[in-house]
């Protein structure tokens, strides 16, 4: 592995304590340029991950938080009169950061959200017929509350697709939590840290997972786990083109992190469950589902190739 990527793990791992796996995906999905969607309870450290992940790679960060009142407005900025001038000007909104945390982002409306789709997709706002391009590079990392708490909202199927990932931090076994206990407050830990990557050497990264190898008997395999997802009748509808992509692309840079400049099935399965279970829905009544029941089923279908 690249030892700049190995000394961000570690510093990762400081603050994060017990969660390398979580951590590993996390940067994985950076590297592949996609967005990020971290579910879980309060308290569990979404937000200190999405701060951690800003500072150590050394990305302008703003973070928005989501709440039933909030307006795409609040988001991408708007044309305030300025009566000295007599004339309109743009006043960019939060969004015009590298790393934006849109926290709790299920507690704002689906009119709300929908601010966030143009801007993760094509990197790029338009405010009353203007387009203006966000800082390159740009990520999303948004926070999520389970849908049962008070006051959620369900994400839109065109939301959760624009997420390469989604993954869940979960409780820290009982040796972490004790040293969680016992040791600093996260928060000012985070404080002590300095910037283990500039956004140019970030952009450098992402072009070389770019370039891992993926043999043709990869893409078969990929292929066939999303052919699968489509005719199985499982599923409420298959996997898109695009997640065929982000599966792929996640992929590529698992296999960096592992030290590799080419991709195996494993990296395929390791990355399936972040990358595809918030994409498929079970069409089947009592059929389990959750964050990886639906992806054990399509990894434990379709044999590697």
């Amino acid at each position: 592995m690249n030892e700049t990527l190995e000394y961000l793990i570690r510093n990762c791992e400081r603050v994060i304590l017990g969660k390398s796996h979580v951590l590993r995906l996390a940067i994985a999905c950076l590297l592949a340029k996609g967005h990020l969607l971290i579910e879980d309870l309060p308290g569990v450290g979404k937000t200190t991950l999405a701060h951690l992940l800003a500072r150590l790679l050394g990305l302008q960060y703003s973070r928005i938080q989501f709440t039933s009142d909030l307006l795409p407005a609040d988001i991408v900025g708007s044309n305030i009169y300025d009566r000295e001038k007599q004339s309109f000007s743009y006043h960019p909104g939060p969004i015009f950061s590298q790393l934006v945390l849109a926290d709790e982002i299920n507690r704002a409306t689906p009119k709300a959200q929908s601010a966030l789709l143009e801007a993760m997709e094509e990197r790029q706002v338009t405010v009353e017929g203007t387009t203006r391009p966000l800082p390159e590079p740009f990520f999303v990392i948004a926070t999520q509350n389970p849908t049962y708490h008070i006051g959620t909202f369900q994400l839109p199927e065109s939301q959760m697709d624009r997420f390469l990932m989604r993954i869940h931090m979960g409780y820290p076994d009982a040796a972490d939590e004790k040293a969680i206990l016992k040791g600093r407050d996260r928060r000012e830990l985070l404080e002590t840290l300095t910037s283990v990557l500039e956004p140019a050497q970030l952009k450098k990264l992402q072009s070389q997972a770019q370039d891992i190898h993926v043999a043709d008997s990869i893409l078969d395999y990929s292929y066939n786990l999303i052919a699968f997802s489509r005719t199985c009748g499982r599923f409420l509808h298959g996997l898109s083109p695009r997640a065929g992509l982000g599966l792929l692309a996640a992929s590529r840079a698992w296999a960096m992190l592992a030290g590799r400049d080419y991709v195996i099935p494993e990296d395929i399965q390791v990355t399936a469950p972040a990358c595809l279970g918030h994409r498929l829905l079970s069409g089947e009544d009592n059929a389990p589902t959750g964050h990886s029941a639906v992806t054990e089923y399509l990894l434990h279908s379709v044999p590697v190739t």
